[in-house]
C-alpha cells in the first residue's frame, strides 16, 4: 500500500491533510451528538463513497490534475477549493509519493459510524488497517440532486499498532499540573474505536 521509501518517511513523520470547504469542520466538531442522527446508507454506498474519494485523491496525486476531484464535489468544495489550491493542500502526499491504491482490496475499519449531521451533511471517519502504516480518514458529503457529493475530506497516516504512552519526565511531572490530553492533527495517534 505505501512504498517502502514512504513507509519509513511515514514511521519518522505524521502526514496530514485535512480539507474541508466552508469551515465545516469546526461545526461538525463542536456540534453535540444528540443533534445528529445515525445516517441510513448501506455497507455498498458506503464503500463507494470511501473508495472512490481515497482512489480519485490518489489519482490526483499521481497526476498532479486536481480537476476531477474539484469537479465532482459539493459545489461549495469546488468555489473554495481550485485545482491550484488542492494541489498545495496535497504537496506533502505528492511529494512523498503516498500510494493509497491499497484501500481497493483492504476493508475499511469505522471509528465513527455514519451520521446525519443537524445540517444534512453525511458524516463518518475510519481507517484502512495495514502494515507499517495504515491511512486514517473522515469524510463528509453534501446532498446534492440525490447524489452524495464531497464536502471534506481528512486523511492522514498512523502506526498500525499502537504506541506505549509515554511516562513524564520527573521535571515535567513536578512543574507541569494535569490537564486533558491533546493531540496536533499532525501527531501519529491509533484511530479511536466506538
Amino acid at each position: 500500500m505505501v512504498n517502502a521509501s514512504s513507509a519509513v518517511r511515514a514511521a519518522s513523520l505524521a502526514l496530514a491533510t485535512f480539507l474541508f470547504a466552508g469551515g465545516f469542520a469546526q461545526s461538525v466538531a463542536q456540534t453535540p451528538a444528540a443533534s445528529t442522527h445515525q445516517a441510513q446508507i448501506d455497507r455498498n454506498g458506503l464503500l463507494i463513497l470511501i473508495k472512490s474519494t481515497l482512489i480519485g485523491l490518489d489519482q490526483a496525486n499521481k497526476t498532479g490534475n486536481y480537476s476531477v476531484l474539484r469537479d465532482l464535489a459539493a459545489p461549495s468544495f469546488a468555489m473554495a477549493n481550485n485545482a491550484a489550491r488542492l494541489a498545495e493542500i496535497f504537496a506533502n502526499l505528492r511529494r512523498d509519493k503516498i500510494d493509497l491504491s491499497g484501500v481497493l482490496v483492504l476493508e475499511p475499519q469505522l471509528s465513527v459510524l455514519p451520521e446525519i449531521t443537524p445540517q444534512g451533511m453525511l458524516h463518518f471517519a475510519g481507517f484502512f488497517p495495514s502494515a507499517p502504516t495504515q491511512i486514517n480518514f473522515e469524510m463528509l458529503f453534501a446532498p446534492i440532486e440525490g447524489q452524495w457529493r464531497l464536502f471534506g475530506v481528512s486523511t492522514n497516516l498512523g502506526s498500525s499498532t499502537p504506541a506505549p504512552p509515554q511516562p513524564p519526565t520527573p521535571q515535567a511531572a513536578a512543574s507541569t499540573p494535569a490537564r486533558p490530553a491533546a493531540h496536533a492533527a499532525t501527531k501519529k495517534s491509533a484511530p479511536e474505536k466506538r
